[in-house]
């Protein structure tokens, strides 16, 4: 079992106003160390369009391929010590302070571009260090393994620095990254490239710690990351790899019983032509890049391996179609990358599935996606699906960031929400109304099934934290291999991350872990939560498997041995 968490949304009293990778390590450390747990899941780290305001969806990112450096602990760098500027350091940990304090003392959001602009001030100071012999060969060598892709990566933000972040606005010279403008250009802003290519290398670096303290701490897997459905159009690798990419088209959703008009997600798809001709070198290298630090790697949309609706621009969504991919191509290419990574893939799976996908990513040893509240008998009598009539090969979880967190669910929080905002489409007493009958039968099967607490009595809600622990109770009955805790839920935050649907309307994509009144809760505090460590001890029989040096195989997880 794990922890599933978004990372921004984990502040400790040390990171600079959102949680960065210095947390990441301490929570793996502890969860691994003191819980038992396997694995840790975060959200898409993945390099973000630059800019203010930045988009704060960490699925519509500038490049999959390298992440991005906001994450990153600045104390951490070892240049960190030898800057000269004392005084100037000490000036931005000041108002890091001040940024923090105001996201876990005064109740506001999380604000990524402050965070970045202090902490990209900071860097040019620390970047301004000499690397040691051999800081200095270890980062020869990270250029040598990312080649053009690294150099096209930072170019681009070295462009966007003087040009803005949509290279389609730039000069036409320079929209070529082939061209002998762009070369130029490379050229006159060496040094800017030089910058974000560091960036990138030590971003780099702290992932691969945080895995490695992971693994030390006695995690099978480690750090599971996600891997975005496809990049923004204006970022640097819609820029870099436009002969792979479909100009005029984006990737989203047909109308569905959800959403009578269909989505378009305004991110451009690959070609499964141009894929091809390069023997998939760019899906390879992708994977590549991400496996370096991942001891999983959980995949978004993973039927876009198989098939993508595909959007003409300026047309709805409902005009779209789907394009087909060689999906025995893409997987083989995953297989093997995972295999030599000995890493573990997770599909995430859910809503419309082409029959057959299931069956084949099944075989090929990628898990897929069940969340409690979704698995039912649809083909029978549509009422809770019985622990045993789960599928083993998956990651199963109570809930996911796009959901409301269980004891919101639980309790009918998450209808209220939505009521506020506008957003039920029926009256608000009949959602409420299914809702508790949706959470009323969830429980009564927990109750059949002696899971609930003896002292978990009245009606639904009441002992949200003993329901809460039956319902993961309930997951360990299943033959899941993976069972996945969202970690707001040991503090019974009642707030989902993301709720479809909304853009101004809610703070995506912005808010800290918080308790059940909305206060947000620090990490120190959290893994220090009673809640949390009552919610744990529901997992206490799996501990005794778990121990420094096993692998994704000893769990019996496909990991290793994808075909």
């Amino acid at each position: 079992y794990g922890l599933l968490v978004q990372l921004y949304s984990l502040l400790s009293r040390r990171s600079w106003g959102m949680g960065d990778l210095g947390d990441l390590a301490e929570l793996a450390a502890w969860a691994g160390r003191t819980a038992g747990a396997g694995f840790v899941q975060v959200n898409p780290l993945h390099s973000a369009v630059p800019g203010a305001p930045t988009d704060p969806s960490p699925y519509r990112p500038s490049s999959r391929r390298f992440p991005d450096p906001v994450h990153l602990r600045v104390e951490d760098v070892p240049e960190y010590a030898y800057v000269a500027d004392r005084a100037r350091l000490d000036a931005l940990l000041e108002r890091a302070a001040r940024l923090r304090a105001a996201v876990l003392d005064k109740g506001a959001l999380i604000d990524r571009d402050a965070v970045w602009e202090l902490k990209r001030q900071a860097l040019e100071e620390v970047l301004a260090v000499p690397l040691g012999p051999g800081r200095q060969a270890a980062y020869d060598a990270f250029r040598a393994a990312h080649g053009q892709a690294l150099d096209d990566h930072a170019a681009y933000h070295a462009l966007a620095e003087v040009h803005g972040p949509d290279w389609r606005a730039w000069p036409d010279g320079l929209r070529d990254p082939r061209s002998a403008a762009t070369a130029r250009a490379r050229a006159d802003l060496a040094d800017r490239v030089a910058f974000h290519t560091r960036l990138a290398w030590l971003t780099d670096g702290q992932l691969r710690a945080a895995q490695r303290v992971a693994r030390e701490a006695g995690m099978a897997v480690g750090i599971v990351h996600d891997l975005a459905v496809g990049v923004h159009p204006a970022g640097a690798d819609a820029w870099a790899q436009q002969d792979v990419f479909a100009v005029g088209m984006s990737v989203g959703a047909p109308p569905d019983a959800f959403n009578a008009r269909g989505q378009d997600w305004g991110l451009p798809p690959w070609r499964p032509d141009r894929l091809a001709a390069t023997g998939y070198a760019p899906f390879r290298a992708l994977l590549r890049a991400l496996f370096r630090y991942a001891g999983a790697l959980r995949i978004d949309h993973v039927m876009g391996l198989f098939r993508l609706w595909w959007v003409p621009e300026g047309s709805p969504p409902t005009e779209g179609t789907y394009v087909h991919y060689d999906a025995e191509a893409m997987l083989a290419v995953l297989a093997l990358e995972a295999g030599r990574a000995g890493a573990v893939v997770v599909g995430e799976d859910l809503g419309t599935v082409e029959p057959g996908v299931r069956e084949t990513l099944q075989r090929r040893g990628v898990l897929g996606t069940s969340v409690l509240w979704f698995e039912r008998d649809w083909t029978g009598d549509g009422r809770p699906l019985p622990p045993e009539h789960w599928r083993a090969d998956c990651l199963a979880t109570a809930t996911t960031h796009d959901l409301p967190p269980t004891a919101a669910r639980l309790t009918g929080d998450h209808v209220d929400l939505r009521d506020r905002l506008g957003l039920l489409s029926r009256p608000a007493g009949e959602e409420r109304a299914e809702a508790a009958a949706d959470a009323a039968e969830w429980l009564a099967l927990l109750g059949s099934l002696g899971l609930l607490d003896s002292t978990a009595t009245g009606p639904p809600g009441t002992d949200e934290e003993a329901e809460i622990r039956a319902v993961h109770r309930f997951l360990l009955r299943t033959p899941a291999r993976l069972i996945g805790l969202w970690l707001p839920d040991g503090v019974g935050d009642r707030r989902p991350q993301n709720l479809p649907g909304t853009s101004a309307e809610y703070p995506n994509w912005r808010l800290p872990i918080a308790d059940r009144t909305g206060r947000p809760v620090p990490l120190e505090e959290l893994t220090a939560a009673p809640r949390l460590h009552a919610l744990l001890e529901v997992f206490a029989q799996l501990r005794g498997g778990v121990g420094a040096g096993t692998g994704p195989r000893a769990r019996g997880l496909p990991g290793d041995s994808l075909t």
